[in-house]
């Protein structure tokens, strides 16, 4: 008799910790199913959040029966476009870091495109696409100075004449 009461007490008191639990344990990390509630009320804030929001709810009242189809479209079509001006203005508002990065690299690779590369023996510029110097006819691009060993070239130089390295064209 007295183990049956002991056994009935024990699942007394585990019915009770899985009931009281949740309200006496505070948990240190929320679960992946919860969301945060407040993240929504910051959505509402913006033009484009209010939108949304609005299509929600009348998403809601029309599965609840509380909207008739004709008025659902209509608001439906009038929050639609609503959303879509408001996200268009916000992402036109705020360019890009990135793509300002990129459109600036872009901008001075065509400047300097455009100007030509500077002849090695003359110093004349030459245009974007042409391979010879349209002063002295050497080839443009011809380094004014070794790779290897740093020392200066003469003009048409095919090696170095400090290391004897070749001389890239």
């Amino acid at each position: 008799m007295l183990i049956e009461v002991l056994a009935a007490a024990l699942v007394g008191l585990s019915l009770l910790w899985l009931v009281f639990e949740p309200l006496l344990v505070a948990h240190v990390g929320a679960s992946p199913d919860v969301f945060d509630v407040d993240g929504f009320e910051d959505l509402e804030d913006t033009r484009s959040g209010v939108a949304l929001a609005a299509l929600k709810e009348i998403e809601f009242d029309r599965e609840t029966g509380k909207l008739s189809d004709a008025d659902y479209e209509f608001l439906k079509q009038k929050y639609t476009v609503e959303a879509l001006e408001a996200l268009r203005t916000e992402d036109a508002g705020a360019p890009d870091v990135l793509e300002a990065e990129v459109a600036a690299r872009v901008a001075s690779i065509r400047a300097a495109g455009q100007r030509g590369a500077a002849c090695a023996g003359c110093g004349a510029h030459a245009g974007p696409d042409a391979k010879f110097c349209p002063s002295c006819g050497l080839p443009v691009g011809v380094p004014a100075a070794c790779a290897k060993c740093g020392i200066d070239l003469p003009v048409g130089s095919r090696y170095c004449a400090a290391c004897g390295s070749r001389v890239a064209a």
